[in-house]
């Protein structure tokens, strides 16, 4: 490619609206143009990267037996209703009605539609197992659209979903799919880990996230440095901070707290460890029969996991509760209430590493009072116990081998282990060998091709621009010729080198502009293209030429005549 036959709209400083590195860099090097909120047109120079991205996807994919298809990006609202997911969507499913009022959903995901090809086209077991997928623009109304391409509202996404006959056949599938993604990102050339996750709003059981690791990362992502356990916050295990509970070894006091509603307050005025003190929560819970009220106890220092709250039995649609509520359930507002002595019967849970304290604080339901010295079974039941924290870095790893350490990552990939929660409610079947209908076992695999874009900027930048890895990057290598207008010496050393390196399959940009060296140089570090090779007239007279890649700190100097095998040979190591 030469550039004067290229777009190449490069920017000295980034729009105000750019928020993160990626953001910026990708506006400033001219890879996407805003057009509205969460919304970007790929331009050419971004564009080569997402064709670099999906096919190495393609390739991955094929190789794992998955069969490429192309789903509609507007799907009828009645798959939707099907499985219920068109009322859970909640506003992030954008929804439409074409010219007859009939209703369709402007799809984030393709469950639905691929359950419903695959229920009328597999009739046996011998059909099984089956994987497709596809690559397809996406849109999820975001409530608040930022960083660019990491939470933009329409993006592409590359969805596979695995068909199989039993839970074995499904468990095969997975791990066929999660070996195919450590290629792809391995691939790509980029830090990264697997975590354990939690489903979500998708639905079924067993899943991992692929996180990008860059200090910038949205996500927590909690690994044992020791042992191979990793998994991202909202799933990560919280073991007990304690092997059983001490014996009790103080009286229970009423002991006022004038003004001291936070833990850390009461901690501070007792002149005790904030470790000491139990922190209250309050949920609410609407039935039929009327209100139902949580209270939920973690220790001072730790902090709720919704997720992990979310999974209790009999608290689905919980909210926290209001004001009016916590004094009446517990006779005070809240800062001092707690589980003993309530004016209404509760719902009570504790946190393991609650569960297992004794001789602490908590809230004595009257304004300016907290109890201390309180301990279970003596002074309150012992109540449901449950995991409802996140952990901290330290805390021990649920594998016993080590300590907890934090990082954080940008998930760009997911893989789900579904089971039949979609299969039963679009009632999916197919005949197993004695020619009775059994319920599919799917899987569900997405990559965020877009997101990968900004993920491995986040990763790979300097204060002069992008640093892409060679897999990913808009063109493996620039030549950069002084004078190309004005030397033949230069343009014919320039053009003798672009045809070598194209006959031997190298992605090479030839900046034919006549750019001043320094524009030229700032251009291609903006951009971000990993190799660069200088030819001048200087140079020249010696027959040598100068290489230079992107994260090197000087120019090396190589025979003109041996520059493409040098090239090459970079571009192999890389």
């Amino acid at each position: 490619m030469r550039a004067s036959r290229f777009f190449i709209s490069t920017l000295k400083e980034a729009p105000s609206d750019a928020e993160i590195v990626s953001h910026k860099l990708m506006m400033r090097a001219g890879m996407v143009k805003r057009i509205g909120s969460g919304i970007y047109t790929y331009m050419p120079m971004g564009l080569r990267v997402i064709r670099k991205v999906e096919a190495i996807v393609r390739e991955e994919m094929e190789r794992a037996g998955a069969i490429e298809l192309l789903m509609p990006v507007v799907q009828p609202a009645e798959l939707w209703q099907e499985t219920g997911r068109w009322d859970k969507m909640g506003p992030e499913l954008m929804r439409v009605k074409d010219r007859h009022g009939r209703d369709y959903a402007i799809q984030p995901t393709s469950e639905e539609v691929i359950t419903d090809v695959v229920r009328s086209e597999v009739k046996s077991y011998r059909q099984l197992p089956l994987n497709f997928y596809h690559i397809q623009t996406k849109f999820r109304d975001e409530r608040r659209p930022r960083f660019g391409l990491m939470r933009g509202r329409e993006f592409t996404m590359k969805d596979a979903y695995s068909f199989d006959r039993d839970l074995a056949g499904l468990q095969q599938s997975y791990q066929r799919m999660y070996d195919a993604y450590v290629r792809i990102f391995n691939r790509f050339g980029l830090q990264f880990r697997a975590v354990a996750a939690d489903n979500g709003a998708i639905g079924g059981t067993g899943s991992h996230e692929f996180h990008v690791i860059t200090d910038t990362g949205e996500d927590a992502i909690v690994y044992c440095p020791s042992s191979d356990y990793a998994a991202n916050m909202e799933a990560a295990e919280a073991v007990p901070l304690a092997e059983q509970r001490p014996a009790a070894s103080e009286a229970l006091v009423k002991t006022a707290t004038p003004g001291q509603a936070k833990c850390e307050q009461v901690a501070e005025y007792l002149k005790i460890p904030l470790e000491k003190t139990i922190k209250s929560i309050v949920l609410t819970v609407e039935k039929p029969e009327g209100k139902e009220v949580w209270l939920l106890l973690l220790r001072g220092d730790h902090n709720l996991n919704e997720v992990k709250v979310s999974k209790l039995d009999g608290i689905a649609g919980y909210r926290f509760a209001i004001e009016e509520e916590i004094i009446e359930w517990f006779g005070t507002k809240p800062g001092y209430l707690g589980p003993i002595d309530t004016l209404k019967p509760i719902r009570l849970v504790a946190d393991r590493t609650v569960a297992r304290m004794s001789d602490f604080v908590c809230g004595a339901n009257t304004e300016d009072y907290h109890f201390t010295g309180a301990n279970w079974g003596r002074d309150l039941a012992e109540p449901l116990v449950a995991d409802l924290r996140n952990v901290v870095a330290g805390d021990p790893s649920p594998d016993g081998r080590g300590v907890l350490a934090i990082q954080r990552g940008i998930e760009v990939g997911h893989v789900f282990q579904l089971g039949t929660n979609y299969s039963e409610s679009m009632k999916a079947t197919f005949l197993d060998e004695n020619g009775k209908p059994q319920l599919l076992q799917m899987g569900c695999y997405g990559i965020g091709i877009t997101r990968i874009l900004g993920a491995a900027i986040e990763q790979n930048f300097d204060d002069k621009g992008i640093i892409w890895p060679a897999a990913l990057a808009p063109f493996e290598v620039v030549l950069c010729p002084m004078g190309y207008d004005r030397s033949e010496a230069v343009k014919a050393e320039t053009d003798r080198l672009y045809a070598a390196l194209q006959a031997a399959g190298v992605d090479v940009m030839l900046d034919d502009r006549g750019e001043r060296p320094g524009a030229m140089f700032a251009d291609w570090e903006l951009i971000g293209v990993p190799h660069r090779v200088v030819i001048g007239d200087r140079g020249l007279k010696e027959g040598k030429l100068e290489y230079q890649g992107r994260r090197d700190s000087a120019a090396t100097v190589v025979l003109a005549a041996e520059m493409a095998d040098f090239v090459r040979a970079r571009l192999a190591a890389a």
